[in-house]
């Protein structure tokens, strides 16, 4: 299991949440406190990043960094964390799954356009179950653009599906349409399939915890903190004291630049 964490809000540098944190992302990459399964995650990492939008143009670009080493292991990190400064970005800590190689292809985040994407659960088995079923549903645009092996691409590429398809469709919907597609097909192979999903697209951040057969993994929102002000924060577990509520399992959540929560629908 991965770790993974979403912020919008004022713009900080992302060492506010990356390093400074006495839970920080770097900490949990070695020392994480609330995963099953695995001790560490230091099968690379990566985060993504809005620039700030020219006026008059419809969006910022989207920016990645991707690493194959360990968090702790960059030594560039501690630059780009203080030069980097964001109204939104996010985060994912890698700990590969069986079978899932230790490859740059396969760090996250994944993009589409101005879209980021960062998830952490699996798909069981997923080479014998799952793998040839979604590839089977994916059009053209989504299908090119995988270019790693893990379950967490073939998830996005199901998504980006739905929104090349269905170019009219909401974001949210289409994440619940995503997960609830998977939801089917790995009841029909049974088995387990978690997905605990961030996505950013600048402006808006939108997150689902969810597992089809047990209490999915963590996920944790903040709001408006004395640490962070006018933000709102998601992340597998809490980076310093506040009020940090579970997220609940299930639900499809939107949150834009009022910081009104918003749920969109619940998956069973």
């Amino acid at each position: 299991m991965c770790r993974i964490l979403g912020y919008l809000g004022p713009s900080i540098a992302l060492e506010e949440v990356v390093l400074k944190p006495a839970h920080s992302m770097l900490v949990q990459s070695y020392k994480p406190r609330e995963m099953k399964g695995a001790v560490l995650n230091g099968d690379g990492f990566g985060f993504g990043w809005h620039g700030a939008s020219d006026e008059g143009t419809a969006a910022a670009d989207a920016f990645v960094y991707r690493n194959l080493l360990p968090m702790w292991n960059d030594r560039s990190l501690p630059d780009l964390c203080r030069y980097i400064r964001a109204e939104n970005f996010v985060v994912n800590l890698r700990s590969a799954t069986e079978k899932m190689p230790v490859d740059i292809s396969n760090c996250q985040p994944f993009k589409h356009g101005q879209l980021l994407f960062v998830h952490n659960g699996l798909i069981e088995n997923f080479f014998d179950s799952l793998y040839r079923p979604i590839r089977e549903r994916l059009c053209d645009v989504a299908y090119r653009s995988i270019q790693g092996l893990t379950d967490s691409e073939h998830m996005f590429a199901l998504l980006v599906h739905y929104l090349v398809t269905q170019p009219e469709i909401d974001l949210a919907e289409a994440l619940r349409c995503t997960v609830e597609e998977l939801a089917g097909l790995a009841e029909k192979a049974d088995v387990r399939m978690a997905a605990n999903i961030v996505l950013s697209t600048g402006d808006r951040l939108i997150w689902l915890r969810y597992d089809n057969r047990r209490d999915a993994p963590s996920l944790y929102l903040l709001r408006e903190s004395t640490r962070l002000p006018g933000a709102v924060l998601v992340s597998s577990e809490p980076l310093f004291e506040g009020d940090w509520q579970p997220c609940t399992q299930g639900e499809v959540v939107s949150v834009e630049r009022d910081l009104q929560v918003r749920t969109y629908a619940r998956l069973e």
